[in-house]
């Protein structure tokens, strides 16, 4: 089982996420595959998570942007192989300045994200990582993130660093193998 966690304002119909479904589509796995839409609110997405680890236990994730802090939160707690997608260091930091309105991308939702979102996105962060659970996949032209942050972070993961492409990753076409064989879903896998 594969779960892809988006990112904020985003939503599982993502350019990466669906290459990923029909990757596992093609090969016969497409009921393998699972993108929840998550809450907007942090702890909401957080127990949605939770409960999809808990009923597919030894699952792989892959995580986008917050998707990837989320990721984070959740291979940590449950023990599950990770591959982190431009990832979101520190998004109680980074998302301060995106307090008030805001519209999700994909299905247009307006809500309003607040102070208290920022305290649970700050609760779900984890101290220390396990490094052979991650594949860090980023982008050293990503106009959202640096790059460097999620190099320092994970440290000691296996890295993967494009240089050039963008938080998007609109060049993930290029390594979807990759993910799939680091999640045990490439086609060698299969028997």
């Amino acid at each position: 089982m594969l779960i892809y966690i988006h990112g904020f304002n985003s939503s599982p119909a993502s350019f990466k996420a669906q290459l990923l479904k029909a990757r596992l589509e093609a090969s016969g796995r497409g009921a393998e595959f699972a993108a929840p839409t998550l809450p907007h609110n942090p702890a909401r997405a957080a127990s949605m998570l939770d409960a999809l680890a808990e009923r597919y236990p030894g699952a792989a994730l892959v995580g986008s942007s917050l998707g990837g802090y989320y990721a984070t939160w959740l291979s940590e707690k449950h023990g599950l192989k990770t591959v982190l997608l431009n990832p979101a260091v520190r998004p109680y930091a980074l998302l301060a300045g995106r307090v008030g309105p805001q519209r999700n991308l994909y299905s247009g939702e307006s809500y309003e994200f607040n102070l208290s979102h920022i305290e649970e996105l700050r609760a779900l962060e984890v101290t220390s990582i396990v490094p052979g659970r991650y594949l860090l996949i980023t982008a050293t032209e990503d106009e959202v993130l640096d790059y460097r942050a999620a190099l320092d972070r994970y440290r000691g993961c296996r890295q993967v660093v494009i240089e050039g492409s963008n938080h998007g990753l609109t060049d993930f076409s290029d390594h979807v193998e990759t993910v799939l064989e680091f999640c045990g879903l490439a086609d060698s896998h299969i028997r």
